[in-house]
């Protein structure tokens, strides 16, 4: 379930911030956190906390709960 999870966080930040146009420095930037951060989030193999989550969907102009659904929403 975790991986299940992770992976849909990693393959919807990637979606958001693309259709932003925003690039994985920036995200970082604005999140407070390392661009290899951002990186790792979007490979699978980190978990972001509560509040680092809730900055990031904040910048990607999302719900946090959009980030980690399997259901694709970029609108």
């Amino acid at each position: 379930m975790l991986e299940t999870i992770q992976a849909d966080l990693a393959r919807n930040i990637i979606a958001r911030r693309k259709a932003l146009n925003m690039s994985q420095e920036k995200l970082a930037l604005q999140a407070g956190v390392d661009r290899t951060y951002v990186s790792q989030l979007e490979r699978g193999i980190a978990n972001p906390s509560i509040s680092i989550l809730c900055r990031i969907a904040e910048i990607l102009q999302c719900k946090m709960q959009d980030l980690v659904s399997d259901e694709l929403s970029i609108a």
